[in-house]
């Protein structure tokens, strides 16, 4: 579990590393997705704040380091998106999920993947129960 939840730069930058892999710094700024023109040396303070905080880490391959995230989406996902959840829908996932979908264009391969990741999960809920005993 993460100690301090993760600032905006910073889940970019987490981001771009679970998406690309291991990454220099300069991998990381010009794969940054917001559009906004940051400096070189802004993204290598981010990072070296964000070793210090264990959220990535470092190799180095001669006079460059690569960066690889230290934690995982779903340690930070998981626990932000019960906050948001918890605070923003009084706790309800069916309206967090409806407000997904009312607001935003989903398409048909999406749907269709929100369905199935929904059979999956009943399944996996069903074998989870116990087993009842009948009543004679």
């Amino acid at each position: 579990m993460i100690k301090r939840e993760p600032s905006k730069l910073e889940m970019q930058v987490l981001s771009v590393l679970w998406q690309c892999g291991p990454s220099t710094v300069r991998d990381v700024l010009d794969a940054m997705s917001d559009g906004k023109t940051r400096a070189y040396t802004t993204i290598l303070t981010v990072m070296q704040v964000m070793e210090k905080k264990g959220l990535v880490s470092h190799t180095a391959q001669g006079n460059t380091h690569i960066y690889a995230a230290a934690i995982s989406r779903e340690q930070v996902a998981g626990p932000l998106l019960k906050e948001l959840v918890r605070h923003l829908f009084g706790g309800s996932r069916v309206s967090a999920l409806q407000h997904l979908l009312q607001e935003n264009e989903v398409s048909p391969g999406e749907m269709d993947e929100i369905k199935q990741l929904i059979a999956t999960h009943e399944k996996e809920q069903s074998s989870n129960q116990p087993k009842r005993k009948k009543r004679s």
